[in-house]
């Protein structure tokens, strides 16, 4: 009953915000989760041909600046109004989504994509000072654990939707997403109201020139500099769950086995779950991150606030890059699933613990100027994130130049990838040259090449990033009095 009495504290807007973010979250990760097979897909089963390296130079910078422009648009929010940018925001977000399907070029897409990242820019800091300002002390612990559980729900929920979608058609995936952010202007017209905020003399220009300022003026502070390097490393490995395990689950995994192991136990569930040619879509694998922190995270933050921050991060960032690294070595689709299972632990371990860090050496009524500046490593793990997934993924990994390599090797000539020519007619010209089946054809490549060899990259950031948290806390932290 005192739980329930707590909630009931909560005023409507911060109900609103959270709804909000729980729509606005399936729209992004509605795309975000199959962005990279979208891309690198064969055009012939709705996908663009794109390859892996400009993959990664789309995901990888978009999201960059996804992350960083919040330095920005956070001053320009306090400045203008939240509902004015919110509904920015929201025009932005909409027509962006409805855009991608129109266009398939290269810079169309990626014109597009940084369109939508711009609508997030607008989006990502509102929520959560909508949150904070719909708080208080005695309930601010509370709050941020629901919009932190609504956060997870709606990646949950998303790659269950858009995953049968795709089937039919892709530009659903897009209609789906824009029809979130729909909702979210109803919400925004009709039940959001402004929260309070100071206001203060200053233009835009000085807001912005400020905001730029604060940041720099915190990154001064050595321990705090070296920490948000360091934690670029962590969100490179990180985000790899989604630039590179889905298309190396579509490429090099044999999910047929899941979906035939589902069908025994329950027809319905291996419907509800496979795709109609009799396979698991690599959105659904990766899913189980998102669900399995929705069922034990809270459980285990209560099992690991006992620790020191640091010494909590590096323990769950090795359980992490292990999970990454197991499922990059295998092509056996159960020992995938239990791979994810371990690297959403080591997420849960480590994730929440890094901006609990970040405020913790703030020094005192500076805690909101450094934890802005946590978005930071975020935004360089995903540039490097997305050219490891691009050109080192491509160059040793990726399916299909591993076939060209080897057809080149035997004297075979194929035509280059175009629009005339598709990934798919070029497979089945390298299969009908070498006398293989997609399977046979697989296999050799698996034995001959190693694709699964990308795992030694991810784990070799993963070991460098620990010894360099390991390091940082035995001789940079000494003089810290926060930590116990």
């Amino acid at each position: 009953m005192s739980k329930l009495n707590s909630l009931r504290k909560f005023p409507q807007t911060f109900w609103v915000a959270n709804t909000m973010e729980l729509f606005e979250r399936l729209a992004w990760y509605g795309l975000y989760m199959v962005l990279a097979l979208y891309l690198t897909n064969s055009t012939d089963i709705g996908g663009l041909g794109f390859s892996q390296e400009e993959k990664g130079q789309i995901m990888g910078i978009g999201s960059a600046v996804l992350y960083f422009l919040p330095v920005i648009t956070g001053a320009i929010a306090d400045k203008l109004g939240y509902r004015l940018v919110l509904f920015v925001s929201y025009i932005i977000y909409a027509s962006g989504y409805i855009m991608l399907s129109y266009v398939s070029s290269y810079w169309g897409v990626f014109g597009v994509f940084m369109y939508i990242v711009l609508g997030g820019a607008l989006f990502k800091p509102i929520i959560s000072a909508t949150v904070t300002k719909t708080t208080n002390s005695t309930n601010a612990s509370m709050g941020f654990g629901i919009f932190y559980m609504i956060v997870n729900v709606g990646a949950f929920i998303a790659p269950l939707i858009v995953s049968k979608l795709r089937g039919i058609d892709w530009n659903y995936v897009f209609y789906m997403a824009a029809a979130a952010i729909f909702v979210n202007m109803l919400l925004l017209f009709f039940l959001y109201k402004e929260p309070k905020r100071e206001k203060t003399e200053n233009t835009l220009q000085q807001s912005i020139k400020e905001a730029f300022t604060n940041i720099i003026t915190a990154l001064k502070d050595v321990k705090l500099a070296v920490f948000l390097v360091i934690m670029v490393g962590f969100w490179t490995v990180y985000n790899q769950l989604f630039y590179t395990l889905p298309v190396y689950i579509e490429q090099w995994v044999d999910t047929k086995l899941l979906y035939n192991f589902l069908h025994d136990i329950s027809p319905a569930l291996a419907s509800a779950l496979g795709t109609k040619y009799g396979t698991i879509a690599p959105e659904i694998l990766t899913n189980i991150d998102a669900g399995f922190i929705i069922l034990f995270q809270v459980l285990v933050s209560g099992y690991v606030m006992r620790f020191r921050p640091v010494n909590t991060i590096i323990v769950g960032f090795i359980i992490l890059t292990i999970g990454l690294s197991l499922a990059l070595i295998a092509s056996n689709p159960f020992f995938v699933v239990i791979a994810i299972m371990v690297f959403s632990f080591g997420e849960m371990t480590s994730s929440p613990k890094f901006t609990e860090y970040v405020g913790r050496i703030a020094p005192k009524g500076k805690e909101a100027l450094y934890i802005g500046t946590s978005f930071l490593p975020l935004a360089g793990g995903h540039y490097i994130a997305g050219w490891l997934s691009g050109d080192i993924y491509g160059s040793i990994s990726d399916k299909f130049t591993l076939t060209q390599t080897e057809c080149a090797k035997q004297g075979i000539e194929l035509m280059p990838i175009s629009d005339s020519y598709t990934k798919s007619q070029l497979m089945t010209d390298a299969m009908t040259q070498l006398g293989m089946t997609s399977d046979e054809l697989t296999n050799f490549l698996w034995v001959n090449y190693s694709p699964s060899n990308i795992w030694l990259v991810f784990s070799g950031i993963g070991g460098a990033t620990v010894l360099a948290l390991f390091l940082y806390n035995k001789f940079m932290l000494k003089s810290v009095p926060t930590q116990k």
